[in-house]
């Protein structure tokens, strides 16, 4: 669909605005009373923001038409990314659908685009989802188009998975167990803080980018048992070889479901990838976040191929 521009406000676009950080940059953006329109895959799940929010398909296989539904839009948020390599998608699979959604932005005039990252990112990386995100920042910068990256390392908030699966196991087991000495770094920042970034820079036309992190640092043993404080399920942590603590993550996963851990998340947090040098860009503590849901953060499990799976349901909420 191309969109009329006689007489319509300037368009935003965010891609994934029924999901996660999508859906806080959205909300961010109708508060500002910007119109918002969002590429999605999921074109039937729930829409929190009912008609004001019109959803298009992505068609990574149709760029012309991809081109056209980005018409008139003015900045283009993208949050699209997969989180381990599955049978149902795979980094290598979201780095070329992503290639593909920068070159129908420029095709389209599209003026900015904010593009969400990761700590750390290397082209030279073994890690896949560290060495993606770095191919696609070099693509953006090559793009010539104005741009700001932002760098997270771990999100929290009601629909997140990481922390809220760590509560889920410190409730259900009797000791928890770090890979390694558990010495390796986090920090993590809240989905809103990041939304309000994403929003911040999209509204500036200087290319730029940001290692968007919380004001906490954590070593992984801590955060644990920063968690496992909070909610009154102070547990044992127990130093285990990475293969060892993989294996039990596998086990865990085949009666949840799910994918609990990877061995590249793993490698990932073990060589502190998701700490960096650089002063906070987020302003909410994890700490308070947690301590003000304690009764309720962890009860249920919360798991990434349901959401990947069913694509009409609403995210969970912790």
């Amino acid at each position: 669909m191309i969109w009329n521009t006689v007489n319509k406000p300037r368009i935003h676009a965010v891609t994934g605005a029924f999901g996660y950080s999508g859906k806080y940059i959205t909300a961010r953006l109708l508060a500002k009373g910007h119109k918002v329109i969002t590429l999605t895959n999921s074109l039937h799940r729930k829409n929190p923001f009912g008609e004001t929010v019109q959803a298009f398909p992505f068609h990574f296989d149709k760029p012309d038409k991809l081109s056209a539904t980005l018409q008139s839009v003015e900045v283009l948020y993208n949050t699209y990314w997969v989180r381990f390599n599955h049978k149902m998608f795979t980094h290598a699979d979201a780095v070329r659908n992503t290639l593909v959604l920068f070159k129908a932005a420029k095709a389209a005039g599209v003026e900015r685009l904010v593009h969400v990252s990761i700590t750390n990112p290397s082209e030279e990386s073994p890690l896949e989802y560290f060495s993606g995100k770095a191919k696609l920042e070099r693509a953006l910068k090559e793009l010539d188009i104005s741009y700001a990256i932002l760098r997270p390392a771990v999100l929290f908030g009601k629909e997140d998975i990481l922390i809220n699966n760590i509560a889920w196991a410190l409730r259900r087991f009797p000791i928890f167990g770090v890979f390694g000495d558990g010495r390796y770094r986090i920090q993590p920042i809240y989905v809103d803080d990041l939304a309000e970034l994403a929003v911040q820079w999209g509204k500036k036309r200087d290319n730029v980018i940001v290692d968007a992190i919380g004001p906490e640092t954590f070593t992984y043993r801590g955060l644990v048992e920063t968690i496992g404080r909070l909610i009154g399920r102070a547990r044992p942590i127990v130093s285990m070889p990475p293969s060892v603590g993989y294996f039990a993550g596998w086990i865990i996963s085949k009666f949840v479901g799910d994918v609990m851990i990877t061995r590249e998340e793993i490698e990932g947090l073990m060589a502190d990838l998701l700490f960096v040098e650089s002063p906070p860009a987020g302003k909410t503590r994890l700490t308070d976040w947690a301590r003000a849901r304690r009764d309720t953060l962890g009860l249920k499990y919360t798991s990434e191929l349901m959401r990947r799976r069913d694509r009409e349901a609403e995210y969970d909420s912790n």
